[in-house]
């Protein structure tokens, strides 16, 4: 018979029911206060001031990173690049690759949630007098205590940066090496129809000397001589011609198909170049968008997030747990399932690491040492992208001077060739002259071609240095932007 409690004894009740409703929050609230440890400040060595930038000015455009490519001006170079974006397979495996992160990202704390379990199993006695069935739920809870949770979402977070990293780095890659290859394509180009005019003119002057020697008016020496320079024009022309078919079929793969556009072999292009554009200014921060450097900023926050699971591993494991089973004799001529058959449970459920705890010690301290390398490896790559960032400067602005020089050649010889012509057609000069002149205009030209590919191919490889490239078109989740390693706050 149940007897209630008297009034007297109702406040004590109270009372005892609310100590230990204190006590348990309070217990609760020690154990979800050992958080995750705080990330290790990264500290990245990016310099003041880029030693072989140009001298910034109030009013210099900041640098465009996203769509770089265009200081060329050529039409033809950024419809290749919007065709390579849409159409390269590394691109499109990159891409499944983060879509398959975020699909899991999105259930990165699902381990933590309550899980049901619907089981049966059939018991038979050893005696083998009866024979059971029993069927049930279990539900258990895991309470992330100890930094799990936290430590969870960094691991999580840090994987999808990383994959998003790979994608940008995809980009960053693919879009200096159409812008490579196209330069690379047209420059031969150019360079074959100089070297043709080359061997032209050395075949011309070849004539001329044979027609001198048989009037005896020079000797057999010189007529060698121009038969091995027109030797070694024709040989030259091999070169251009193995890069232009190397470059189109690379071009080709960049774009995810198999046979180069016809149209790229048309010898009819322009060979691009920069003209007067030149870097105004170049803030330090320009480094941030380097995918190299993101990725190893992610691997910091992955070897984070791996470190507190594992230091959260060290302690026990706390949970929730409850079960609901019934029974029923397979033998027995009763109703299957009864009322008064069911057991229920329920209660915390502890796991403590007893004979294994010195492996899962080691384990965490084995993770704290990952993640101090992981930043070390950070500072490297930070490093490493300042100096190929100083060094693609530094070769862009010789490039430039080397092309300027390059272009007065080629103009004082422009002008000696066409002064040698009207000396010529007033007889003060004769046509061997101007053949000899025009040679030297010919490989002045192809001076100035290498000069100016020069300088562009230094132009890429700034910009990808500096990890110019334009987005990638996938939006990251909307809670991922809250779990950054730049936006975390400790």
């Amino acid at each position: 018979m149940h007897h209630p409690l008297p009034r007297h004894a109702l406040p004590a009740a109270r009372s005892l029911t609310a100590g230990l409703s204190l006590l348990s929050a309070l217990v609760l609230t020690v154990l979800a206060g050992c958080t995750a440890a705080p990330l290790p400040a990264l500290k990245p060595p990016v310099p003041q001031a880029w030693r072989n930038a140009p001298t910034a000015s109030p009013n210099a455009a900041q640098p465009d990173l996203h769509s770089w490519w265009q200081a060329f001006n050529d039409p033809e170079l950024n419809a290749l690049v919007q065709r390579a974006l849409a159409h390269n397979l590394d691109v499109k495996a990159a891409s499944e690759r983060l879509l398959a992160v975020r699909t899991l990202y999105r259930h990165r704390n699902d381990q933590y949630l309550p899980s049901l379990r619907f089981d049966t199993n059939q018991v038979i006695q050893p005696d083998a007098s009866a024979s059971y069935f029993i069927v049930g739920f279990d539900a258990l809870w895991e309470l992330p205590f100890f930094g799990a949770l936290k430590s969870t979402n960094r691991l999580a977070a840090g994987k999808l940066d990383a994959a998003q990293a790979q994608l940008q780095g995809t980009y960053v890659t693919l879009v200096a090496e159409v812008a490579r290859c196209w330069i690379a394509l047209r420059t031969a180009q150019n360079q074959a129809r100089l070297l043709t005019a080359v061997r032209d003119a050395n075949r011309e002057k070849l004539s001329l000397l044979q027609v001198r020697e048989r009037l005896k008016l020079t000797s057999p020496t010189e007529v060698s001589t121009a038969q091995a320079e027109l030797a070694r024009a024709d040989m030259a022309l091999t070169d251009p011609q193995r890069a232009i078919n190397a470059n189109a079929q690379q071009l080709a793969v960049l774009l995810g198909q198999s046979e180069p556009d016809p149209a790229w072999l048309q010898a009819d292009g322009t060979q691009p170049q920069l003209g007067d554009w030149q870097m105004t200014s170049a803030p330090a921060d320009l480094l941030r968008t380097r995918p190299e450097i993101a990725a190893a900023e992610a691997d910091v926050l992955r070897a984070a997030g791996e470190a507190g699971i594992s230091r959260a591993a060290v302690y026990p494991h706390i949970g929730l747990g409850s079960s609901l089973d019934w029974s029923a004799n397979l033998l027995s001529h009763h109703t299957f399932i009864r009322s008064g058959d069911g057991i229920f449970s329920a209660g915390p459920v502890m796991d403590v690491p007893l004979f294994d705890w010195g492996m899962r010690v080691a384990q965490a301290r084995s993770k704290r040492h990952e993640l101090r390398a992981s930043v070390y490896a950070y500072r490297q790559a930070v490093l490493q992208g300042v100096a190929e960032a100083e060094t693609a400067m530094g070769d862009l602005q010789q490039a430039h001077m080397r092309e300027t020089s390059a272009e007065q050649a080629a103009q004082a010889l422009d002008h000696n060739a066409s002064a040698l012509g009207q000396r010529r057609n007033l007889g003060l000069a004769s046509t061997l002259d101007v053949q000899d002149a025009l040679i030297a205009q010919q490989n002045a030209q192809l001076e100035l071609a290498s000069a100016r590919a020069e300088r562009d191919l230094a132009y890429v490889s700034l910009y990808k240095a500096l990890g110019g490239a334009p987005q990638p078109p996938v939006n990251v989740a909307a809670d991922y932007k809250a779990l950054g390693n730049k936006k975390e706050t400790q």
